[in-house]
């Protein structure tokens, strides 16, 4: 009898899983340590969805350094208060914040370095940020 091709034969294997049965739809965030990457896939895995702390990441980023006509005026635009409908960029904002917090301690201070970053970029570029109080976070109202 001849034998088989073991390419053959691998093909009829099952295929073995891992135990995270998703896969991303946005890459791992950028310059994060591979012990921060895993801190934030397990909090995602027990608390959020996968993949959103790098989708909202990726939005404030894009506000950031995206054009200036993605900051709205702030005296002349309205917000539906709908998070999904993504007009509102203070959304994201908060889901990052809650995620920093959220996170062991060297984990969090590496992802907040980042958003350190992309905050100061932003408040450089925004003409005017109205505060309702001192207590509220700038984001949260209309930048």
């Amino acid at each position: 009898m001849p034998r088989r091709r073991p390419s053959a034969v691998r093909s009829e294997l099952p295929v073995p899983r891992s135990r995270y049965y998703f896969r991303y739809a946005y890459p791992p965030i950028n310059r994060l340590s591979g012990s921060c990457v895993a801190a934030l896939r397990r909090l995602e895995l027990a608390r959020f969805c996968p993949g959103d702390t790098a989708k909202a990441f990726r939005h404030w980023a894009t506000l950031a350094h995206g054009p200036l006509r993605q900051m709205a005026d702030p005296f002349t635009s309205s917000r539906c208060g709908i998070p999904e409908c993504g007009c509102d960029p203070g959304y994201a904002r908060d889901h990052l914040e809650e995620v920093m917090h959220a996170l062991p301690k060297k984990s969090s201070r590496e992802l907040r370095q980042l958003v350190r970053e992309l905050d100061r970029t932003i408040l450089k570029r925004a003409k005017v940020i109205r505060a309702h109080s001192p207590d509220t976070p700038w984001w949260r109202d209309q930048l």
